[in-house]
Order: C-alpha cells, then structure tokens, then sequence
C-alpha cells in the first residue's frame, strides 16, 4: 500500500477483472477491504457499499452473525445498500478461511443482490477458504500463498 504503482496495479487489475462480470456495485469487508474496494469502486464508475463490523453504521441495517476461530462476530450493511438483482462484487484483502466473505455473500443475498464474484489481493490456499464460500459464486485472488 506505500507503494502507489503497487496499488495502481492491484486497482486495475481487479477493476478490469470485476468489468467482465457486468460489476454494478462493489461491496468491500471492514476494514481492509475498503483500502481496496473504494478506488476500484471509482475506477469502474460503480456505488461503493461498505460491509461493516456491527455497529458501525446507522440504522436501518440489516446483519448476519458468522463463526470465528475465537468466537463470533456481526457483518452489517444498509438496508438500502443495493437494489433487486444489482450485479456485486465483494472485495477483500485476504482469503483465509472464508467465513467473512461467506457472511458478506449471505448478507447481500438477502438484499436481493446477485454476487457475481468476490475477489481478493491474497488467498491463503492452504486454509481452503474457497471451500467455504457459496458454490456458483466466481471467485478471484491476485496471489496466491
């Protein structure tokens, strides 16, 4: 992120990807993603939605609770966040286990959205988080460890 040729790559890269899946919204996960979901968000011409840790937004919102390692934890967006049927992208910085991206998948689903892909900078592939993520849902990562 120090580097803004780096962050241009990465911003372009995902925009250009997330261009082929007809992207009409991009939601990003606190707090990370939105380093990254924000300028591809401007770059694609496209709202900005940000999924956020509970309490953090004001009402109405709507929210699901999701696992952790170490317990649990709240994802929440405005009710008014998408429309019926919007095109969405989910981004992230990091796929690990992919509960979080999971609940952001649920969250928008039940918004009406159709997520089209959920794209992050790093996967972990040795925690097998795509596994988790919902089946028909394109997934992309720019690295993968």
């Amino acid at each position: 992120m120090a580097d803004p040729r780096a962050m241009l790559h990465i911003t372009e890269t995902m925009s250009e990807y997330l261009n082929t899946k007809q992207t009409q919204v991009i939601a990003a996960i606190d707090a990370r993603g939105f380093i990254f979901g924000a300028p591809i968000a401007a770059m694609l011409d496209v709202p900005f939605v940000p999924l956020r840790k509970a309490g953090k937004l004001p009402p109405p919102v709507v929210g699901t609770d999701y696992a952790l390692e170490y317990g649990s934890a709240r994802l929440e967006a405005s009710t008014l966040a998408v429309a019926q049927g919007q095109n969405v992208a989910i981004i992230d910085d990091l796929l690990a286990t992919g509960g979080t991206a999971a609940a952001g998948a649920k969250l928008l689903g039940s918004l009406g959205a159709n997520v089209v892909s959920i794209a992050f900078l790093v996967e972990l592939t040795f925690l097998s988080g795509r596994e988790l993520l919902p089946d028909g849902i394109d997934v992309f990562s720019m690295v993968q460890y």
